[in-house]
């Protein structure tokens, strides 16, 4: 322990590895895989499980005897995606994203007239795109766009895409529905000369603990340095990044780009 690191108990933190252990593993465990796991003899393991039972953090399954999370974890679980805001824990990674992928990068989310641009950060290169903040994105034109229009109910769609201001197709026509039916497989939607000529985009999406889309993170550049390779290295850095923040959020079956 250093000088300025705060005094704890070291019991508790010794028993903690009991709960990271079941937590790692995501399921029930024998208690010598357990002790095993948390790195102590199992006679050791067996009295912080008992207590750990008694506050209902484990819970002991009564015919295979294994070990697993037990309510009172679950609800602290709970709690804890709860207080999760998905823009405040998305918005630290905007400057490393954008140093990363050498384009400007930005959140939108869902406001009351379709995707929304709600942060920023600039390209660290001389040559960027602008954005802004507060700008509604375009459900056939802009990479987040599409990418929200891929996963809304198709009667929603629908009633979106027949509001969308002058200029562009307001039908869910075949081509269309194709289009967003690769954005779903893909995990990543893309546009070149979309909105704004000369400029393409890539977005990919952060999903809740219900699946639901609930933010797009979006990169943004000039045609001629912008790879739109759907396994290149802008596609990998947004995915990946938007995975971290979705497996934050409880998401199930998130993995890096």
């Amino acid at each position: 322990m250093t000088p300025n690191t705060p005094r704890g108990i070291q019991s508790i933190e010794v028993g903690g590895q009991l709960l990271r252990a079941l937590a790692h593993h995501g399921r029930p465990m024998a208690l010598k895989d357990l002790a095993r796991e948390a790195g102590m003899a199992p006679a050791k393991a067996h009295p912080y499980l008992v207590s750990f039972g008694k506050l209902g953090l484990i819970a002991q399954d009564a015919a295979s005897g294994r070990y697993g999370l037990g309510p009172l974890a679950m609800e602290l679980g709970l709690i804890s995606l709860q207080q999760f805001d998905p823009l405040r824990l998305a918005t630290p990674l905007l400057p490393a994203l954008a140093a990363q992928v050498g384009h400007t990068v930005a959140i939108a989310v869902w406001g009351n007239r379709g995707p929304t641009i709600v942060r920023v950060e600039e390209a660290p290169s001389a040559v960027h795109v602008n954005m802004r903040h507060g700008t509604v994105m375009s459900m056939r034109g802009t990479a987040s766009g599409l990418l929200f229009a891929a996963h809304l109910p198709p009667a929603r769609l629908r009633e979106v895409l027949a509001q969308e201001p002058h200029g562009g197709r307001r039908t869910l026509d075949a081509a269309f529905s194709a289009q967003l039916a690769t954005i779903r497989s893909e995990g990543l939607s893309r546009v070149v000369d979309g909105a704004v000529p000369g400029v393409s985009a890539m977005a990919a999406p952060v999903f809740d603990l219900h699946g639901d889309l609930v933010l797009s993170l979006a990169a943004i550049g000039p045609n001629a340095t912008f790879d739109v390779r759907p396994a290149g290295p802008v596609a990998l850095a947004l995915k990946a990044c938007a995975a971290a923040v979705s497996r934050q959020l409880g998401a199930a079956g998130i993995v890096g780009g």
